[in-house]
């Protein structure tokens, strides 16, 4: 309680009950001398008490009602948002003590609220200036949030807050369609040829906002970040070439010296060894850089026209995968070699991520001028970073991998006009999809 009350409430009330009572009192003893009827003179002083004792309290009740409704009024202005108001009551009782407490709650939420709002300007500034596009998306599929760099991704800039999804990358390229329409994060790859070609990876991630679910689309830029990374990488390579012929014809030329040494001194017995030993060490750096050649120098694709269910069928016999087989009639027109060699680098890698082979799956869909060759398997899928990397040359997770797998796989893909996907899929493995021209 307040220490500077000198009158609480209940004493307040006890004095205006006691005032009447005191009138009733006085005013019945005169009524009773001056009417000499007992019972009049009682009802008389009665009723005037209890006149009084109503006017007393709606007197002295009045400035705490209007407390009340101002109180109610400051009440609903939180609950809008607005926390400018506070109250002033003169009394010493336990309604100051009561005012006292609500101003204190009104600085309180005050401070919170501005807090906050210097929060959110500062989150609002970061996300606006990052250069990752970000999309926020309601339930009903229109936009709630985009910043800077998806309104200059696709919107020329424009504001994209009730935008329809859907309708907003209808006209964007067809990578990007495809990537929004599949789920989950993948690599897209937009423009035609090599030099012009921009990388893009999408991550899409859900939450719920105000107890409604809502999607948070992340269209991150790869290509400085992965031309970074193919130099890096054709450094590492060229040091392992390096290594490599060092390690062959470093050898080489000292069996050739001793060989030359053999023959000076007329023995010639031990050069079978010498010559054999030669040849196996040129065999293992020719078969070395043949590996490399094939994937720096993949010939022009020669294209035939196939049914694809024969071709599924020989490429099955060399790999196990499950997968409705095609209609009969569906045709493509492709290099066989080249795509079989490409679908069994992936396959090859589904095989080893972990994933039960019965997981392992083949689909063939038709799309409008486009048919669509995708693998998925349940194995341990790829982190953000290795899925970002996996297309460059020779990058590989793998601690005996050589990285030319995918990046083959790719170069095969494009070479037919087409184009390599990946995304981790919801419930854990990988999804690889080639998009060849129909």
């Amino acid at each position: 309680m307040s220490a500077r009350r000198r009158v609480s409430l209940a004493g307040k009330l006890a004095a205006l009950g006691a005032l009447p009572l005191a009138v009733a009192a006085v005013g019945g003893v005169l009524l009773d001398e001056w009417l000499e009827m007992p019972a009049l003179s009682a009802s008389v002083a009665a009723a005037v008490a209890v006149l009084l004792w109503a006017w007393a309290v709606h007197r002295a009740l009045r400035p705490a009602m209007q407390l009340f409704r101002s109180m109610a009024g400051t009440v609903a202005s939180y609950r809008d948002g607005d926390f400018s108001f506070s109250l002033h009551w003169s009394g010493r009782d336990e309604l100051a003590d009561l005012v006292a407490a609500h101003n204190e709650l009104g600085q309180a939420l005050r401070e919170q609220r501005l807090s906050l709002v210097q929060r959110e300007l500062l989150l609002d500034t970061m996300v606006q200036h990052t250069p990752v596009a970000m999309l926020l998306v309601d339930p009903a599929d229109r936009i709630v949030y985009g910043n800077i760099a998806a309104r200059r991704l696709l919107h020329g800039g424009t504001r994209l807050e009730g935008l329809e999804l859907t309708a907003l990358v209808s006209g964007a390229p067809e990578p990007l369609r495809e990537a929004v329409a599949r789920g989950g994060d993948g690599l897209f790859t937009v423009g035609g040829d090599e030099d012009d070609q921009e990388i893009y990876h999408l991550a899409r991630r859900g939450f719920r906002l105000n107890g409604r679910a809502h999607q948070l689309l992340l269209i991150r830029h790869l290509t400085a970040e992965l031309r970074r990374q193919e130099v890096r990488t054709w450094k590492k390579v060229i040091r392992v070439i390096s290594h490599e012929l060092n390690n062959s014809l470093g050898p080489v030329a000292s069996l050739a010296e001793s060989g030359a040494e053999l023959v000076r001194r007329g023995d010639t017995s031990r050069l079978e060894q010498v010559f054999a030993t030669i040849e196996e060490r040129a065999q293992h750096l020719d078969t070395f850089i043949r590996g490399y050649a094939r994937f720096a120098k993949l010939p022009t694709p020669r294209m035939e026209e196939l049914a694809w269910a024969p071709f599924l069928d020989r490429l099955r016999s060399q790999v196990s995968f499950a997968g409705d087989p095609p209609p009969a009639d569906w045709r493509g027109r492709f290099d066989p070699a080249q795509l079989e060699q490409a679908l069994l680098n992936i396959l090859k890698n589904a095989h080893e991520s972990g994933s039960p082979a019965e997981a392992i799956e083949l689909h063939l869909r038709r799309l409008p001028g486009w048919v669509r060759v995708e693998v998925t398997d349940r194995g341990a899928g790829m982190p953000d970073q290795a899925l970002a990397s996996a297309l460059v040359p020779f990058y590989s997770t793998k601690r005996t991998g050589t990285g030319l797998g995918l990046a083959l796989a790719r170069e095969i893909a494009e070479a037919h006009g087409g184009r390599i996907a990946l995304a981790n899929r919801d419930g854990g493995g990988l999804s690889v999809a080639l998009t060849l021209p129909d």
